[in-house]
């Protein structure tokens, strides 16, 4: 990832359904929904094989965000025979934690598609690479693309 004109932005770790990862005891699914989604977004052009197969929630209080143009869209994905198709987009980004960078993806399924487990509008549901020692209530920096991403000050 190029460092030129991206927007750094400090957030905090929260907890999420986990749903995503797998973990949520009450999930209607038989696994984790990324690791469900792998197979179809693979074959859309997307590749999610190396990261972590569940999402790192982050706040951006006092923030929300809307994607400009992300790097990926699908439209309404059939990933599931029991529930509707949902649409998804994914844009670039980075973490840095403990100063160390790792590129992931901003997962950003449609809240118009989807059937429950909607997120707070200030969390961005970020893909990447396991981060060791990470934990709830950390703060990382994100590293956003600003022709993918915008930021929404919401005070």
């Amino acid at each position: 990832m190029t460092k030129t004109n991206l927007i750094s932005l400090v957030g905090t770790v929260k907890a999420g359904h986990q749903v995503a990862s797998g973990q949520a005891t009450d999930s209607p699914y038989e696994q984790g929904t990324l690791e469900m989604q792998l197979p179809y977004f693979r074959a859309l052009g997307l590749d999610l094989r190396d990261f972590f197969l569940g999402t790192l929630n982050v706040s951006i209080a006092p923030h929300t965000f809307a994607l400009i143009e992300p790097q990926y869209t699908f439209n309404l994905v059939k990933w599931h025979p029991d529930y509707p198709a949902e649409t998804f987009s994914f844009a670039r980004c980075g973490v840095n934690y403990r100063r160390i960078d790792y590129s992931g993806w901003i997962y950003y399924p449609h809240p118009e598609t989807k059937i429950g487990h909607f997120q707070d509008p200030a969390i961005i549901e970020v893909i990447a690479p396991k981060i060791s020692y990470l934990s709830y209530g950390d703060r990382l920096t994100l590293k956003l693309h600003p022709q993918e991403i915008k930021l929404i000050p919401t005070a």
